[in-house]
């Protein structure tokens, strides 16, 4: 995924430095965010019953408050690349010719591969917050198979895609498996502000392709204007989702952490050529993930 960076040169000794690269992986904008995680967060998460009760003169507790937890613990993550100046230098060489008396002038060949690394972290952490294998290279992804955030709820409602669990996703079937999906969102978050479904890019040009084969009002004259809403429900197309999968959930029940942005999203830049001769350069990053749901009984997850 392309995306603009800013920079700030820190001197030849420390490098360049950039900040809030994970903050550029989209799926994140649909996520509740949760920092200063050093280590683990418990997410608290609240049911009662009985507590209102008919009005009486004296003071008498009623009812039921029962408090649980839902446990965020990024993984610690890191890139140490060594790297020959050459290897970027022949597309940064042609980044300077850009045609057209009014191109923007070029970007040095730091920021160049600064943006060329954050564009990798970035899209390592969209892939990751989805489909994340939880091994110690990776967080476990919200629909990772049979061990995701998700699929390890219990408490999750699980849908089968049409045609049986397992079964792909096309044009014919798409707004089924949409419908479906919404029929099991529970009548409690139904009417939430903050409720999408999350889908995958390749469902939501199925979704559009579905709808344009539609002839009936007010799909004839949509002219190509495309909502991303269904059925009233706010659609969030996440290039990192994995494909033939669909989830509801509120954005403030869906959780992602890490460590201080400050810290973890930073990414630093050495040219080796003043400490040891050589033509390379070393970035390294350092940074933390993780996602979670808090209440499972709220959200849907059709695969």
């Amino acid at each position: 995924m392309a995306f603009g960076v800013t920079s700030n040169y820190a001197g030849k000794a420390a490098g360049f430095y950039i900040n809030a690269a994970l903050k550029e992986a989209t799926s994140l904008d649909f996520l509740t965010m949760i920092e200063n995680i050093k280590f683990k967060s418990n997410i608290q998460k609240y049911s009662n019953s009985g507590l209102i009760v008919a009005a009486a003169c004296d003071f008498s507790s009623q009812g039921n408050l029962t408090g649980t937890e839902a446990v965020l613990q990024p993984t610690n993550l890191m890139v140490n690349l060594d790297i020959c100046k050459q290897e970027l230098l022949d597309s940064w060489e042609a980044l300077q010719m850009r045609a057209g008396a009014g191109a923007p002038p070029p970007a040095s060949f730091d920021d160049y591969v600064i943006s060329y690394m954050g564009e990798i972290i970035a899209d390592g952490i969209e892939g990751m917050v989805w489909a994340g294998a939880g091994t110690a290279a990776s967080f476990n992804g919200f629909c990772t198979t049979t061990t995701g955030v998700l699929a390890a709820n219990a408490d999750v409602t699980d849908v089968a895609t049409v045609g049986g669990a397992g079964s792909a996703i096309i044009a014919g079937n798409v707004i089924e498996n949409l419908q479906n999906t919404v029929a099991a969102i529970p009548s409690a978050v139904y009417p939430k502000e903050d409720l999408y479904l999350y889908v995958s890019p390749a469902t939501w040009r199925l979704y559009i392709q579905a709808v344009s084969a539609l002839t009936s009002f007010p799909y004839a004259n949509m002219n190509e204007d495309y909502t991303k809403v269904f059925e009233g429900i706010k659609l969030a197309v996440c290039p990192g989702m994995t494909n033939d999968t669909i989830v509801a959930a509120q954005k403030s029940n869906m959780f992602f952490g890490t460590d201080l942005i400050s810290d973890a999203t930073r990414i630093q830049l050495m040219d080796m050529a003043q400490l040891d001769g050589s033509d390379n350069m070393r970035m390294v990053a350092r940074f933390s993930g993780g996602v979670q749901t808090a209440i499972g009984g709220d959200v849907v997850f059709t695969s």
